[in-house]
């Protein structure tokens, strides 16, 4: 994952030191309802929809277009908030540590060629929503809820898993 500019300009004041930062996360659907958009992560090899760290001052769910632009190419239309939870203290390789409140956003494609676009990832592709492939427990959470036709966004309350 590329860090933001406004993330490593912290790091150079507290360090290591835990971050609290905002996610989004978009789950894609064609316009048919029978297909989700994923990436194959290019850090760990694992199917997730797209997923980022909001920007200083940026709505969540412009983060899910522009990170849906960014790592795939697609052009998207938000529908509706769909979850809304809190990852557990990651720590990363370098000794960073950072926990996320991740906004999940219930998302409809609306055009574009689906490919890799930033290096993030090493695939793109379309599953059927009955056909998903083998994903951590928390982001196949972030799908279901981006699947459902529920009206009220989920809590997540427990720590996801990362």
């Amino acid at each position: 994952m590329t860090t933001p500019d406004f993330v490593l300009k912290l790091r150079e004041h507290v360090g290591t030191a835990p971050l609290w930062l905002a996610g989004a996360t978009a789950v894609i659907r064609n316009p048919e309802r029978t297909r989700v958009l994923l990436v194959r992560r290019s850090d760990n090899g694992w199917w997730a929809p797209v997923t980022g760290i909001v920007d200083p001052g940026e709505h969540p769910a412009d983060a899910a277009v522009r990170e849906a632009r960014e790592e795939a190419d697609v052009a998207i239309s938000v529908d509706r908030l769909a979850s809304v939870g809190v990852s557990r203290m990651v720590t990363y390789a370098n000794g960073d540590q950072a926990q996320y409140i991740d906004h999940t956003f219930a998302c409809t494609y609306l055009g574009g060629e689906p490919r890799p676009a930033d290096g993030e990832n090493t695939d793109v592709r379309w599953f059927g929503v009955d056909d998903l492939p083998e994903m951590r427990p928390h982001l196949l959470a972030r799908v279901e809820a981006g699947l459902s036709d529920e009206e009220r966004a989920r809590i997540v309350t427990t720590p996801e898993s990362h």
